[in-house]
């Protein structure tokens, strides 16, 4: 029986098992980077192939960052009315730091930096951090749940012959079906004449004779 033993193993120790979990999804976040000077871009943003129980155990990960980086949006977009423009160091900027500005803008920016935390104690990795809360984010601000999908591949995996899956996010790639056109099989002006039947074909000839 399997009491107490919810999730996959992997054959791996539990510190060796959270990294790799924490791996997979950074590196699901970081194909959504500008990688345009990037020696090693992503092929397709959005997406990565793994296995399928990989792929099944790293979803639930990436839904609870997305879903707190999106909790967050609220709050980043309250704190842009008491922000400043100038650049840091000027007279203007720190002239903003003594204003009463400055103390709401801190206090409406808390939860953001909250959740900047949790995330970075999520991953561990403050690049992927960056661009969920800048790229990833904003795209799902007006969806409840359901982040990514997982779409299993019928070839399967070199050397072990593994099943594998591509985990990616909705939204970008979506399959949409497309109904089929009814062939025409004769243009609308042209007709072609029927061949006689044979009742037409016996009256013809009865009144011939």
């Amino acid at each position: 029986m399997r009491h107490r033993k919810r999730g996959r193993h992997f054959g791996r120790s539990s510190s060796h098992r959270v990294a790799m979990l924490r791996n997979l999804a950074s590196a699901l976040f970081l194909t959504e980077r500008d990688a345009e000077f990037d020696p090693n871009p992503p092929k397709v943003k959005g997406r990565i192939v793994t296995t399928i129980q990989k792929a099944k155990e790293v979803r639930p990960l990436v839904e609870k960052c997305i879903t707190i980086a999106r909790r967050a949006l609220v709050h980043q977009q309250a704190a842009q009315q008491f922000g400043t423009d100038a650049e840091r160091g000027t007279d203007a900027w720190k002239a903003w730091r003594r204003s009463s500005q400055w103390q709401e803008w801190c206090a409406a920016r808390g939860p953001v930096v909250a959740a900047h935390r949790h995330l970075l104690r999520l991953l561990r990795d403050k690049q992927a951090v960056r661009v969920l809360m800048a790229d990833v984010a904003p795209q799902f601000e007006s969806r409840e749940g359901g982040y990514t999908r997982i779409l299993r591949l019928a070839k399967p995996r070199l050397g072990d012959a593994g099943t594998r899956a591509i985990l990616e996010f909705v939204g970008r790639h979506d399959r949409t079906a497309q109904p089929s056109q009814r062939p025409a099989f004769e243009d609308a002006g042209e007709t072609t004449p029927k061949p006689p039947t044979a009742t037409a074909a016996a009256e013809t000839a009865n009144d011939n004779g």
